[in-house]
């Protein structure tokens, strides 16, 4: 059941008839501390660290016992509520909400709930906040304790947002309620009381880069050595790659980690994996990823396709680099879960017959990229042409399923017999890809990220 900040007072008695009922109370010390003993008699266990592997354990130790569980607010966000429906399931578990810090913040505030976005900072990087910063967004941050209010300052002036007004409320729903309020650029109050939340309403300082919540950031976002997925070439690779919620990508040749960061940007639950063997660049990846708000992305220091093997199946592959690997694209198929989508880029002719072997084995698409950029010419202005940019994408076929479609022509009909009396070219569905050739295999990597 969830606790407001003003603990037993506050219970409803619903909650209060089950917390006296309960043989045994398990939670923090801050919530057990909060339920008077002559009214909740039953034994007292608190949470050990890490808390996440002890729950099954700590519920198994109790089996046959009535079993209470104070928590702060509503549990079911962001709050124990969610480890203990996944441990003992709905039809063992009785939940009793108290209203959240968020509503509670958003009462205070005048703001509606529906159009106000949360991020947490407890047991989570607090970098995870620059991805929500947007002009003219209002958003809560739950703190992880005192300090956290001094934190997101830090981090809104870093990201360009130092003129976001804040507001602090600590004790939110108790006599000890106080609301501390400045801005990021100068945040003139010293750490707090550990239970507060943070309210910021995001104000972008004047010239400050404007971060779009769509594919294709300006490449002045990224770090780079010059191995980057560019800008519209990027756009339109996570279009092919077409992210969902709670998927699951790899990207290969990580370079400088765009498209893994802009996948994870397309929702808080997309999830990525960067594999990249040159050890600067993956470490530059981490940095590119906590700045732009998806810390969470993973890099592995491994060539591809040697540090394949022990990651979890994807739900999508890019390949931006390495394509000559023996093996690569063999292994990234196999890998790729049914129904998964796979896209690769490349610059190179060499590379390039590679990707046309397995359009005429799998099908999809193969298209070329071609941005041209206007610049100065004398006293006029001419188009510079970028190298285009040859892009295979293709989806694995459903277990079970038969031999996909002929490639189509791009209208999503198969492309018709040619003049010359050539049949369309068959698919053989999910089976393996092609080995490169022996000419390519002992040619360097190449990269489409240039």
């Amino acid at each position: 059941m969830g606790l407001g900040a003003d603990g037993w007072a506050g219970l409803p008695e619903a909650s209060r008839e089950a917390l006296r009922a309960a043989e045994v109370l398990i939670g923090g010390a801050r919530q057990l501390d909060l339920l008077p003993p002559q009214e909740c008699p039953g034994e007292r266990i608190g949470w050990p660290s890490p808390l996440r592997p002890a729950v099954p354990r700590l519920l198994a130790e109790h089996t046959g016992r009535r079993i209470a569980v104070p928590a702060s607010g509503d549990p079911m966000f962001y709050g124990i509520g969610r480890a203990l429906g996944e441990t003992v399931g709905p039809d063992r578990l009785r939940v009793l909400p108290h209203p959240s810090s968020v509503s509670y913040a958003c009462a205070r505030l005048g703001w509606p709930v529906e159009d106000t976005e949360t991020v947490t900072a407890v047991g989570r990087p607090l970098a995870a906040l620059a991805a929500a910063l947007h002009h003219g967004r209002r958003l809560l941050v739950l703190s992880a304790g005192p300090a956290t209010p001094g934190e997101v300052a830090a981090l809104l002036r870093d990201r360009g947002y130092g003129p976001s007004p804040l507001t602090v409320l600590e004790q939110l729903g108790s006599d000890r309620e106080r609301t501390l309020t400045g801005t990021a650029d100068d945040w003139p109050h010293p750490p707090g009381d550990p239970l507060n939340l943070v309210a910021v309403s995001c104000v972008r300082a004047p010239g400050a880069l404007r971060l779009g919540s769509v594919p294709g950031l300006p490449d002045e976002a990224y770090e780079h050595d010059g191995q980057l997925t560019k800008r519209h070439v990027r756009a339109a690779t996570l279009a092919a790659l077409a992210p969902a919620p709670g998927e699951l990508l790899w990207d290969i040749g990580g370079g400088s980690g765009s498209i893994g960061v802009e996948w994870m940007r397309a929702h808080r639950s997309c999830r990525a994996i960067a594999v990249e063997r040159d050890g600067a660049r993956a470490e530059r990846i981490g940095r590119n990823a906590a700045a732009l708000g998806v810390p969470a992305l993973r890099v592995v220091h491994a060539p591809a396709p040697d540090g394949l093997a022990a990651l979890p199946a994807p739900d999508a592959v890019f390949v931006g680099g390495g394509l000559t690997a023996p093996g690569l694209l063999e292994a990234c198929w196999s890998a790729l879960r049914p129904g998964g989508r796979l896209v690769a880029n490349t610059v190179t002719l060499e590379s390039e017959t590679l990707l046309a072997d397995a359009y005429r084995r799998h099908g999809g698409e193969l298209v070329r990229l071609a941005v041209a950029h206007a610049v100065p010419v004398g006293g006029f202005t001419g188009w510079r042409q970028a190298m285009p940019v040859t892009q295979w994408s293709a989806t694995k076929p459903p277990s079970g399923a038969g031999t996909p479609r002929p490639p189509s022509d791009g209208s999503g009909a198969p492309r018709p017999p040619s003049d010359d009396g050539d049949a369309p070219r068959p698919s053989s569905g999910g089976g393996p890809l092609p080995p490169p050739s022996p000419s390519d295999a002992h040619r360097p990597p190449p990269s489409a990220r240039k």
